[in-house]
């Protein structure tokens, strides 16, 4: 992940008021809307969503400016919102939300929210999977334009074999999803994060392990004012395709995934 992954993943200080839980526990955190799988479709891996609450001055500072640090807040937070909004749309066995900071209105039914641990990106996201049994998938907050169709490779019924791994590589160098069919903290831990190279550098430390590594699409992370302008501009409508078109005076549009 990237430099703005490593700012929306946080500073791994535990989520205010949530309750400690592995991601294959049973609690939600307070405040957080209960659990509910009646509407989600079910499938074989728990999805990891890591992210960060959208506070200004702490989330998306590269777009200031142009964009204020409210308005920036503002991207993160409807950035997010559609991508939980297209992870409740994904066959999963559990959909959990690794938050650093309080759950808000933005959180929808049908998650499970536990709070990152300390250290740097690699160490957190290398502690959510070590708290998952079985496949895991793990993605950030910073592809609005991510639909269940872009994830459909790696949430199939037999997308998980034993020693599968799946990579989806950002435009920048780095990743926006990472999956293995058997969760290996080590996988993770002591990757440099947010580098040119560091999807490179994760697809070699999977093959390494003996992970058989497959690739999801190449996606652009919005880390910048001009990357925000062009996921808005090919991204399903939503939530941040309809405020950058607002806050920047583009016109709305139907949008396409990628």
């Amino acid at each position: 992940m990237t430099r703005t992954e490593r700012e929306t993943a946080g500073s791994g200080r535990n989520a205010a008021g949530t309750e400690r839980e592995t991601p294959d526990g049973g609690r939600n955190a307070a405040g957080a809307a209960p659990e509910s799988r009646a509407s989600a479709p079910a499938g074989p891996a728990t999805l990891l969503v890591i992210a960060k609450e959208p506070v200004p001055g702490r989330v998306k500072t590269r777009l200031t400016p142009p964009f204020t640090p409210e308005e920036a807040a503002a991207l993160a937070e409807a950035a997010l919102a559609d991508t939980l909004r297209a992870v409740l749309r994904v066959p999963a066995r559990r959909r959990v939300l690794v938050l650093d900071g309080r759950p808000g209105r933005w959180l929808p039914p049908g998650f499970t929210v536990v709070p990152q641990e300390a250290g740097g990106l690699d160490e957190r996201i290398a502690a959510a999977f070590a708290a998952c049994r079985g496949p895991a998938l793990l993605v950030g907050m910073d592809t609005p334009q991510l639909t269940p169709e872009l994830l459909a490779p790696a949430t199939a019924p037999d997308a998980w074999p034993p020693g599968r791994a799946w990579l989806g590589p950002a435009a920048d160098g780095g990743f926006w999803a990472l999956g293995m069919a058997e969760p290996r903290p080590e996988a993770v831990a002591g990757v440099p994060m947010s580098r040119a190279d560091t999807g490179a550098a994760q697809r070699a430390r999977l093959r390494r392990l003996g992970f058989s590594v497959e690739e999801l699409p190449t996606l652009r992370d919005v880390d910048t004012a001009a990357d925000a302008a062009l996921v808005a501009a090919g991204a399903p409508p939503g939530r941040f395709t309809a405020l950058h078109a607002a806050l920047s005076g583009a016109p709305a549009h139907e949008g396409s995934a990628g």
